[in-house]
């Protein structure tokens, strides 16, 4: 997972919201790709105020477990405008000498287990991409391998546990957001707000990082990108925050579910 852009409440001043992945980057595609994006200086690390309303949970459900729909208030509060970066978060271990349970092996409970990456085949290979744990794989190493720490500064950190994230948050000032907290955000920033794809699809086509293609066989890369993008590299949503949906899984403080709390 990845630790996403954190929340701020108004009330609590907490950051919420680290985002963490345990998909791979094609780092030499993306280190090229990200030439042509990034983020305005002035957007990282900027906050984004929420506003307070009500929102319909599940409101087109696709499967059984979004269900049941439900009518919910939820306060105001301020979230981070992007996911937390590779380079935002080697400041926190820098600061700190945290060390990430990946890098431990402390995975659920299970000594040297690694981390979990996603194979991205070469247009060549014909078998199915699938995900395999990596014990070296960790948020220094995102595929296992030896990439350059310095050359992730702009990528979303992944490879990160929960209580990574909430460690990260915490030394940042903030905490993770509720799921419902997240939703919230995800639904009002909507182009369209009757049509949940119109995050991820417009007239044009993709307009986040997202797979296209038949999962888990063929990514096409129709987005630009095939694997993890840098923060910032599609536009923001009508809430200025950016890869609300597609790039990498991200944390909340509670589960998704009907039971899920604020």
């Amino acid at each position: 997972m990845s630790i996403r852009s954190f929340l701020k409440t108004v009330a609590a001043l907490s950051i919420v919201g680290t985002a963490f992945s345990a998909c791979s980057p094609n780092l030499e595609q993306e280190a090229h790709m990200s030439q042509s994006c990034s983020m305005p200086e002035d957007a990282l690390g900027r906050f984004v105020q929420v506003p307070g309303g009500s929102f319909v949970k599940g409101a087109t459900p696709l499967y059984p477990e979004e269900e049941p729909t439900l009518r919910l208030q939820v306060p105001s509060f301020e979230i981070q405008a992007h996911e937390v970066t590779h380079q935002q978060f080697a400041a926190f271990v820098d600061a700190t000498g945290y060390i990430t349970d990946a890098e431990q092996g402390v995975i659920e409970g299970h000594v040297d287990a690694g981390s979990a990456v996603f194979a991205h085949l070469d247009d060549d290979q014909t078998h199915e991409q699938s995900w395999s744990l990596a014990r070296e794989a960790n948020w220094r190493r995102p595929s296992g391998t030896n990439e350059i720490e310095d050359s992730l500064g702009s990528f979303p950190v992944i490879h990160v546990s929960k209580r990574d994230a909430e460690a990260y948050a915490t030394w940042a000032g903030g905490r993770l957001p509720s799921e419902i907290e997240w939703e919230f955000a995800a639904n009002l920033g909507l182009p369209d707000p009757d049509n949940p794809m119109s995050g991820a699809y417009d007239e044009n086509g993709p307009r986040a990082n997202t797979w296209q293609g038949v999962f888990p066989v063929a990514d096409l890369g129709t987005d630009g990108y095939r694997g993890i993008a840098p923060v910032g590299c599609f536009e923001p949503d009508a809430l200025g925050l950016y890869d609300m949906i597609g790039n990498v899984w991200e944390w909340t403080d509670t589960p998704f579910g009907a039971g899920s709390q604020l």
